[in-house]
């Protein structure tokens, strides 16, 4: 379920470390061409993590192409103008790595994970394929109808992932953030070359990559290569400005329930509009980040304590925040009734649990906890090449500063229990949200 994404981020005990600590040997520099480059190094194992991210999501997909980022990342597997159909994964493969790719509303990443001694060759490939695609009529046909398949397994399939886009949509009235990331199916349906290549052209550039090397590399050995690999490669002149459709002031609470015979398990969803992750300006997504911990975030939060131990209403309750975005995102609490108990009555309790939690605040033995909980987070999240170049690439995607990235873990740590209730304030707002049942159809009687 996409809303309940962030639930799987982990939290564990923190040690008060400075921000140096946690932020690695960091070295950062810009290629003549504008590709930002960031390294990350950690010699404990021979190891590297190489990713280029574009700054091109489907929030930048032209409207009536929706899915168009995700089609063409699927297409950049196919050949270049010197690799076959896939042969660049094959390769990979070859020399003991992984690699694969991702698309999100505001990027699109490409990765490798090898052996440190095999980086120039995953750079002179991923460099390769940034300008020199050379897809097929019939790579689109058989690559279009792998994207149709997808959505069929992981939305159309599933309630829940089906429920969650007629939130999305009813949340997001004019941004694209209410578009599905994988797109709708008819317009999947008529996506071509043309729509491929168009995207493709416009934000495939180096003046809209950045490059993320982590592990046990030297950061003049990537200058190098990066240098000879990427330095080379034109910039697009005309790249657009990265200007998104304004979402209208929400003036009015919105309500949906999907009905779907396949749902095992009702619950209720609502989500509020919510300020993102700016740079130079973290505290009021610092404070939202507490929040959803505090409300909702484990077995020890006020929601869990409230409705699932001393009301025994609900099974499972969660807030949920993600300020990682380049647009105003949402905050998400999400309650699961117990058996026998009706949507409506755990929403309603739901509501008298937020509003009992705006009169009585935050917990500050249970703050401290979480604030223990996050830190030690970020440390250990220095043992993985993998979860930290995608921390820096994300965030540098959406505008972020290496230097926001650093402070993060300090800003977190100096929030005080008056900004998060300010936070809650401001957020848990009903006129900008959006409730969701996902629930099974009502039976009809049948007379006879």
């Amino acid at each position: 379920m996409n809303r309940l994404r962030t639930a799987l981020s982990g939290l564990a005990l923190s040690v008060a470390l400075p921000v140096a600590a946690l932020a690695a040997d960091v070295t950062t520099f810009e290629l003549d061409n504008g590709m930002q480059v960031v390294v990350v190094e950690d010699n404990r194992a021979p190891v590297v993590q190489h990713m280029v991210w574009y700054k091109a999501g489907s929030a930048d997909e032209p409207v009536g192409s929706s899915g168009v980022a995700h089609f063409l990342e699927h297409l950049l597997f196919k050949a270049t103008d010197t690799l076959k159909d896939g042969e660049f994964s094959a390769v990979v493969a070859a020399n003991g790595g992984r690699d694969n790719a991702f698309t999100s509303y505001d990027y699109t990443a490409y990765f490798q994970r090898v052996a440190a001694d095999r980086l120039e060759l995953m750079m002179r490939m991923e460099a390769d394929r940034m300008r020199n695609i050379n897809f097929t009529d019939q790579n689109v046909a058989t690559e279009r109808d792998v994207i149709l398949e997808e959505r069929n397994q992981r939305t159309d399939s599933n309630p829940r992932a089906l429920f969650s886009e007629q939130m999305n949509a009813a949340q997001y009235l004019n941004h694209r953030y209410g578009v599905p990331i994988i797109g709708w199916r008819h317009e999947m349906e008529t996506l071509d070359k043309a729509d491929a290549l168009g995207f493709y052209d416009t934000y495939y550039y180096p003046n809209n990559a950045i490059l993320v090397v982590s592990g046990d590399v030297d950061p003049e050995e990537v200058r190098s290569l990066a240098e000879t690999y990427y330095g080379v490669i034109p910039a697009n002149p005309d790249l657009p400005e990265r200007v998104r459709s304004a979402e209208p002031p929400q003036t009015a609470e919105r309500r949906l329930i999907y009905r779907d015979a396949r749902v095992a398990q009702e619950y209720v969803s609502r989500s509020y509009l919510a300020p993102e992750r700016d740079p130079g300006d973290q505290r009021a997504a610092a404070a939202l980040t507490l929040l959803a911990e505090v409300l909702g975030g484990g077995q020890t939060s006020y929601m869990t304590e409230k409705l699932q131990f001393e009301e025994q209403k609900a099974v499972f309750s969660g807030a949920f925040y993600r300020g990682v975005s380049l647009d105003e995102t949402t905050f998400d609490v999400v309650v699961v009734p117990v058996p026998g108990l009706s949507l409506q009555e755990v929403e309603d309790a739901m509501d008298e649990t937020l509003a009992r939690f705006l009169e009585d605040g935050v917990d500050e033995d249970l703050l401290e906890r979480i604030k223990y909980q996050l830190r030690a987070n970020e440390i250990y999240e220095r043992d993985n090449v993998d979860g930290i170049a995608r921390r820096y690439g994300a965030a540098m995607s959406v505008g972020l500063t290496v230097e926001d990235i650093q402070a993060w873990p300090d800003v977190l740590q100096s929030i005080t229990s008056d900004e998060i209730m300010e936070a809650a304030r401001m957020v848990l707002n009903r006129n900008a949200s959006v409730t969701g049942w996902l629930t099974r159809p009502e039976t009809e009687e049948v007379t006879q």
